[in-house]
């Protein structure tokens, strides 16, 4: 598995909120869709992403929005994506049905998208609750995780 010091770790990374159950859904949803094992993921909360976040001077304890790494051999820079625009890439970098659903979101503006991002996120964990560990599906998933998953 990879770790936050593997610098052999490459390809895009999603860091997403590791408490929340709507997260870890679209995770899976992901990991479904990328049929090729081209994203990999990380829980905000843990080592990985708490490093990359303190990096790049993002809030290291405000886990209300994802961050999209394009590049995770190239972390250093700051190139990177939150929120709407970080689903979009990560449903582009999954491929097959996530390339036309990607496309169906970039329709909408910016500024719609992520109004709604933050209205689905303040209701989140009364909808969908906190996430609850339990095994993932495929066995072959778990190396997908810079972090083990929570």
């Amino acid at each position: 598995m990879s770790s936050a010091h593997d610098s052999s770790a490459s390809g895009p990374v999603l860091l997403f909120d590791g408490g929340c159950g709507l997260c870890h859904r679209v995770v899976r949803l992901l990991l479904r869709l990328d049929r090729h094992a081209r994203l990999r993921f990380a829980p905000l909360q843990g080592p990985a992403a708490q490093a990359y976040l303190r990096t790049h001077g993002l809030p290291t304890a405000d886990f209300d929005t994802l961050v999209y790494v394009p590049e995770w051999a190239r972390r250093d820079r700051p190139e990177f994506l939150l929120r709407t625009a970080g689903v979009i890439a990560a449903l582009r970098a999954a491929g097959g049905v996530g390339r036309p659903l990607a496309a169906t979101l970039a329709l909408l503006p910016a500024g719609w998208r992520d109004a709604a991002y933050r209205g689905v996120g303040r209701w989140r964990y009364r909808i969908f609750g906190a996430w609850r560990s339990r095994p993932l599906p495929r066995a072959g998933w778990a190396a997908r995780f810079l972090d083990p998953v929570p």
